[in-house]
């Protein structure tokens, strides 16, 4: 049986729309819904049960839109509420955790750099992946402080993100990383910053590819694909400022809509 109803995501703000691009990619067909937590990025910095109270609030929301499954497109999120959300709601959902095993089983100097936030690092299922991973890894977590938030202000590409970014990474340079992890979903906009930073050895990995094979394969095993041939107009709802949204998204060439809504 096909289901029209969308896809929902939902991140801390702007920054998982670097996972719904690649769903897109891989899903034309499906309609989704996207929710930018902006007035409450970064849930990085805050407590866990301030992060699960967010996380429903925001699933709720979705629910309330209809969607079939929800993504939770944000690492901090997955880690401290993706139990939760699972054993509350009956939708699947599909998390996004930092790419660590595939950087410890190809990295060669057995050096692997994560940038990850506070909340995520400091979550326990972070702490059992990289134990099941790691053993043989020298693994350095750096916390990306500041980073959310001149993204979410829209300046990716300023001169004080370089500045940030070159500080943050000296200490895995020197210890040699050829893996570089990055544990947030707002840090994909970062690449090309962090591209004239890094040497051209060190791989940069991210969740994207691997979270939308994930949806399709829960959409497949549900029957929860959509088998239409049509293309449904993406929808991003931001609780701030819809602006800084809209300016990440209007490269894709397709039709979207943005708009403010209160969530």
């Amino acid at each position: 049986m096909a289901d029209s109803s969308p896809i929902g995501l939902f991140d801390s703000g702007v920054g998982g729309t670097s996972i719904w691009k690649e769903i897109h990619e891989l899903l034309p067909h499906e309609q989704t819904i996207y929710l930018s937590d902006s007035k409450n990025a970064p849930y990085g910095i805050r407590p866990q049960e301030e992060i699960i109270s967010l996380s429903i609030k925001n699933t709720e929301k979705l629910l309330e839109l209809g969607c079939k499954i929800i993504v939770v497109a944000c690492n901090t999120a997955t880690t401290n509420a993706i139990k939760i959300l699972r054993n509350s709601y009956k939708v699947p959902f599909i998390g996004i955790e930092p790419a660590i095993k595939p950087a410890a089983l190809k990295s060669t100097h057995k050096a692997v750099g994560i940038l990850a936030t506070r909340g995520t690092l400091s979550s326990e299922l972070f702490a059992k992946t990289s134990e099941l991973y790691t053993k043989d890894i020298n693994v350095l977590e750096v916390e990306g402080k500041g980073l959310v938030e001149l993204i979410e202000n829209g300046k990716k590409d300023s001169p004080e993100m370089t500045e940030i970014l070159t500080h943050l990474l000296q200490p895995m340079l020197d210890a040699q990383i050829d893996y570089l992890v990055l544990g947030c979903s707002h840090y994909p906009y970062l690449i090309p910053q962090l591209r004239k930073i890094l040497p051209k050895h060190i791989s940069i990995i991210d969740s994207g590819e691997a979270v939308a094979r994930q949806t399709r394969a829960i959409l497949e095993k549900n029957d929860l694909l959509n088998m239409e041939n049509s293309i449904p107009i993406p929808q991003f709802y931001s609780n701030k400022d819809p602006k800084v949204l809209s300016d990440l998204i209007q490269a894709e060439k397709f039709a979207y809509q943005v708009a403010f809504l209160d969530f």
